[in-house]
């Protein structure tokens, strides 16, 4: 490819915005059509948390519903894409390149934190996709760092979509639930300190985010949700162009930004 492909931050809200993609899902649809098509690509979703990156091979990754409680119509949604055995292999040797340990999981399926924003985006299918883990014990750092290490595959035709969400307190979802659907002040707020860094590539202020943010572990009182964020934009470099091209809230409490990352070289 003569430019690399861009990488993506995308929210998967709750497994219901399968059923109600709204604005965000029409923005994510929109943002996929006008991508150059990809060779295949690459998942990151906070729903897979191993202590090692790891990444799947299977051929045909099934649809994982990894939550209850719900209506039955989500438990019947099935996305069909294959894997991409030996893209998960350039994969693989891109991490080691980078001096990170790496392992493959063979049947690895795709989680709702995959398969729902890939469903808006990509509704055919037809884009064979390979999914990798997330290390949240390492907090910003490594993710920005497991990041880094997939750049070179950006130039190959591979498109990064890091999937989560800018805020993400499910406790807090419930008391808002209750109490007339009142978004707390804190959601937009550290919502708009990210969008800032972002845009003046701030890259100290947001891998030490959790001292520093405005409301930071009351957005994420775990972060495994804003880590795929550092996957992407390490994937696209700490000079690279941070475009919102969504902004807003779902189920009260959860900001819903999206992001693409262009590297700086990129046309």
């Amino acid at each position: 490819m003569s430019n690399p492909m861009p990488t993506l931050f995308v929210p998967h809200g709750a497994p219901t915005f399968a059923l109600r993609p709204g604005a965000a899902g029409a923005a994510l649809a929109s943002c996929a059509k006008k991508l150059p098509a990809p060779r295949a690509i690459i998942i990151v979703s906070p729903h897979w948390d191993t202590a090692v990156p790891t990444v799947g091979s299977a051929s045909q990754p099934e649809t994982v519903h990894d939550f209850g409680g719900f209506a039955e119509e989500l438990y019947r949604i099935q996305y069909p894409a294959t894997g991409c055995p030996e893209g998960a292999k350039e994969v693989m040797q891109a991490i080691q390149q980078a001096g990170l340990p790496v392992e493959i999981a063979p049947k690895q399926g795709l989680d709702h934190g995959a398969w729902v924003p890939l469903r808006l985006m990509f509704p055919e299918a037809d884009v064979p996709v390979i999914p990798l883990s997330l290390q949240s014990r390492g907090g910003p750092q490594q993710a920005y760092r497991l990041g880094q290490a997939l750049a070179t595959l950006t130039e190959k035709g591979f498109l990064l979509i890091a999937s989560g969400n800018l805020t993400h307190n499910l406790q807090d979802y419930f008391v808002a639930s209750r109490n007339d659907g009142q978004t707390p002040t804190y959601v937009r707020d550290f919502a708009d300190w990210i969008a800032d860094r972002l845009e003046d590539q701030g890259l100290q202020d947001m891998l030490n985010y959790r001292a520093i943010a405005p409301s930071a572990a009351r957005a994420h009182p775990t972060d495994e949700h804003l880590l795929p964020l550092y996957v992407a934009w390490g994937a696209a470099g700490a000079q690279a162009k941070a475009e919102r091209f969504y902004s807003g809230i779902d189920d009260y409490v959860l900001a819903m930004d999206a992001y693409k990352f262009t590297p700086q070289h990129a046309a």
